[in-house]
């Protein structure tokens, strides 16, 4: 895989988040210390070396996902996040590699210091079902957050670190973002979704995170 397509980053200021979820209908708090994350989604061209395609890379299973954030950081001369043990992953928090964000950065990154569902009027920051011809659109097209972040919402859903409530799902990962299918109320901050690791689909992508030291 040609992992070479540079990378920026954003610093992305700590803070505190309170998640929720409409099924179970918990709250909680994540204080966060800052951390750096993409300012888009991974691309095709990142990701399958298709010259010229910014359109996010989908049909990424989570594992998927894991294995490319150590290509790269491997690549760029970082220590990869994580190790794997047969299905099992586990993450290395000291590493300086490139990683998943978890949920709470996610939604801390995505909702920029806002409070309400979504960062500006949706049209202007997201692909939908309603504006999108249900098929992705390159990344970076319509207005950033506050921390300059694009397509946080819409476009793509996004994998997450996170196990979503593994008592109930097992080994299923968090998806957050919304995509270029969904209709609007899917394109929220505070939205959660779920899925096994090995789902390939094509409205799903990822972006990438590290740790800042110190």
């Amino acid at each position: 895989m040609d992992v070479t397509a540079p990378t920026r980053l954003i610093a992305v200021p700590g803070g505190r988040v309170t998640l929720s979820d409409r099924r179970t209908s918990s709250r909680w708090t994540v204080d966060l210390a800052p951390y750096r994350l993409a300012a888009c989604p991974v691309t095709r061209e990142q990701y399958a070396a298709v010259a010229g395609d910014r359109r996010p890379a989908d049909s990424v299973s989570w594992y998927d996902a894991v294995r490319f954030c150590n290509e790269l950081s491997r690549h760029d001369g970082l220590t990869p996040a994580y190790r794997h043990h047969g299905e099992e992953v586990h993450w290395d928090r000291a590493a300086d590699g490139y990683r998943l964000p978890t949920e709470a950065e996610w939604e801390h990154a995505c909702r920029a210091g806002t409070d309400g569902p979504r960062y500006a009027p949706l049209d202007e920051i997201a692909w939908h079902r309603g504006n999108s011809g249900e098929r992705p659109h390159p990344v970076g097209e319509l207005r950033p957050n506050r921390f300059g972040l694009h397509d946080m919402l819409g476009n793509v859903w996004e994998w997450c670190w996170d196990r979503y409530d593994p008592e109930v799902y097992g080994d299923y990962r968090v998806l957050r973002g919304g995509g270029w299918f969904d209709e609007h109320w899917s394109c929220r901050a505070s939205v959660r979704r779920r899925s096994h690791p090995t789902l390939r689909i094509d409205d799903v992508g990822f972006r990438l995170a590290r740790s800042i030291a110190g």
